[in-house]
């Protein structure tokens, strides 16, 4: 079985340090007579060293303008300094530093007979470091009664940003910000295991299923699974992709632009003969480091990614345009035409408007170039931003917190956002309000659209790549169960809410997607029953439960019952971990021991 990626070794394998021939296909097997056989596509590959990219046009020594520490001796009794006089400046109220005391004279302060200062400033402290992440801003579902709103309407998400960054503060012993977690994101981290559709032409099945609620007596969940096509090998377009990175100063940690490297080389890795690729960077201003070039050029890509150094501002909107100009200039109607963006989303210089970037993006994936967004780093991550430039460019948002979570992304795993299909792929539920008399959608706060957005093919909505499922969750109340909405005093012409049909619909689902590079969308059908036994319900459920639960404590959702605590969270996930392969599961069991332990909030 091949080796899962979050579980190989945190070290790079490189290829040894000589530029190498691969060759990457098989010679025909079985040749035409008398004609010559095809010889197969010559991958040059190898390590990017600074002799190897020299040769290659690329320089990977470091600036000149930047020099090593030079370290010298202390002298054996350095003489006492001046004193010396400080003139007083006016200041601006910005620039002004809290009060600390007086400062010492001459004559002020004696301890053990020896004069203290005024002393000449040593160099100045290196400021706090200012916490400037942004979160989408996005209100809780509501309870919703079923007589005067039986339709939720959204836009699917494969997204599993959210979920890394979740992570990345539980690790550092902090609680995450409640806007950022986005629980469907966590919950879609994961493979279910869903039944698959066999057939391109009708690229989803649909799962369903329902069990108790496991924190609100009385209530039940509906798991609706989507599941998507796999495309085999030889049904994948070529990729005409572009690396837009981000390379001002605010990416130079190990943990941003270094980390965006060892990324992109994961990508490379994967790369085929037929696919194409371009590096293009941003920072105070934009430029390309390596024109659109043939996926057997891999140390020549390497070299070019190499070569990548952060300093300065932040043009993220010029840099976009440089991308859309590379992407274009490979572009084809047959090929996968997306722009890879690996920045922490701090644009500064240029516009840095939300709403002009996302229109931007929006107009340019009318022109079938799609782009997907790689967050890094910690401080001033924008996850804002970069979630609202992801959806507006129909691709995936995804955070890299460390090079487990890059092979994860990067791997095998890649292919679920490199190749779709299907764009524009919406969900409605529609509940029998004789079975439902509330309901309340788990997550997806930022996807929802309006009942009659599911039918109009003008809408935008998320696109589905090769394989990828995705996962939704509602908390239903029966009728006659607890309700949480009070009955209204004028309800003569709400619907009877008889018992109904105990074996009846609970509602009804469509789906509505399109082929990609397709106008018109197709419809997908199917009634919602209750056939699960309520003493048994899969374990796909459970485990999905479990994820829900932690993070709608997390973000201290009203609907989760005080008396529901963290270790309830643990013994659900525990009884539901399966297999578990690859370990994902237990690596959130440990996740959900750690939250238990956390902090409270002590600042905002």
């Amino acid at each position: 079985m091949p080796q899962h990626p979050r579980r190989r070794a945190a070290g790079f394998q490189r290829r040894p340090a000589s530029l190498t021939l691969v060759a990457v296909a098989a010679l025909m097997t079985a040749a035409p007579v008398g004609a010559a056989p095809v010889p197969p596509p010559v991958v040059q590959d190898g390590t990017p060293s600074p002799a190897a990219c020299r040769e290659l046009g690329f320089d990977l020594s470091p600036p000149s303008h930047v020099r090593p520490p030079v370290l010298r001796s202390r002298p054996a009794q350095p003489a006492p300094p001046a004193p010396v006089t400080l003139s007083i400046e006016s200041t601006k109220k910005e620039d002004r530093l809290a009060y600390a005391g007086s400062p010492a004279t001459a004559n002020d302060v004696v301890v053990s007979g020896s004069r203290i200062g005024p002393y000449p400033p040593g160099p100045p402290l290196p400021p706090r470091p200012v916490d400037t992440e942004r979160y989408p801003d996005a209100t809780l579902n509501a309870v919703k009664r079923t007589a005067d709103q039986p339709v939720s309407t959204f836009s699917i998400d494969v997204d599993t940003a959210a979920y890394a960054n979740v992570r990345r503060f539980v690790d550092n012993g902090r609680a995450p910000p409640r806007d950022a977690v986005r629980v469907e994101e966590m919950i879609n981290y994961f493979d279910y295991g869903y039944a698959r559709p066999t057939s391109a032409a009708r690229p989803f099945a649909v799962t369903t299923t329902t069990m108790a609620s496991p924190w609100s007596e009385g209530r039940r969940i509906v798991h609706v699974g989507l599941q998507g096509y796999e495309l085999p090998e030889g049904q994948r377009r070529p990729l005409n992709l572009t690396f837009l990175v981000d390379v001002s100063g605010s990416m130079n940690s190990p943990d941003k632009l270094d980390l965006a490297k060892q990324s992109m080389n994961l990508i490379i890795d994967r790369l085929r003969p037929q696919d194409r690729v371009a590096v293009a960077y941003y920072a105070e201003g934009a430029g390309t480091t390596l024109a659109p070039t043939a996926g057997t050029q891999k140390l020549k890509l390497r070299c070019a990614v190499a070569s990548l150094r952060a300093s300065g501002g932040t043009a993220g909107a010029t840099g976009m345009t440089n991308a859309y100009d590379q992407a274009q200039a490979s572009f084809g109607r047959n090929k996968v035409n997306r722009i890879l963006m690996f920045t922490d989303g701090d644009f500064n210089v240029g516009v840095t408007d939300d709403k002009r970037l996302e229109d931007y993006v929006a107009d340019k994936r009318k022109t079938g170039i799609y782009l997907s967004v790689y967050g890094f780093g910690r401080g001033n991550y924008q996850d804002a931003r970069m979630q609202a430039i992801a959806q507006a460019g129909n691709g995936t948002a995804a955070y890299v917190d460390d090079l487990k979570e890059a092979r994860r992304l990067f791997g095998p795993m890649f292919d679920r956002g490199a190749f779709p299909i299907a764009d524009d792929v919406k969900i409605q539920v529609e509940f029998n309000p004789a079975r439902v008399a509330e309901w309340r959608l788990i997550g997806y706060e930022t996807r929802l659209l309006n009942e009659e957005d599911f039918s109009n093919d003008a809408v935008d909505a998320g696109e589905v790549g090769s394989g990828a499922s995705v996962t939704a969750l509602y908390e239903i109340t029966p009728v006659g169960g607890p309700t949480q909405i009070p009955e209204r005093r004028y309800a003569d012409n709400r619907i009877a809410t008889g018992g109904g049909d105990p074996n009846g619909e609970l509602g009804f689902i469509q789906v509505r997607y399109k082929q990609p590079g397709q106008d018109r969308s197709e419809l997908i059908q199917q009634p919602l029953t209750d056939r699960s036994r309520a003493d048994a319900p899969p374990e796909a459920t459970r485990w999905a439960l479990a994820v829900a639960a932690f993070g709608q404590k997390l973000r201290g959702d009203p609907w989760i019952a005080p008396d529901y605590g963290w270790d309830r969270v643990l013994d659900l996930a525990q009884a539901a971990r399966g297999a578990d392969p690859y370990g994902e599961r237990a690596e959130f069991v440990q996740l959900v021991r750690a939250a238990q332990s956390l902090p409270e909030r002590r600042e905002p």
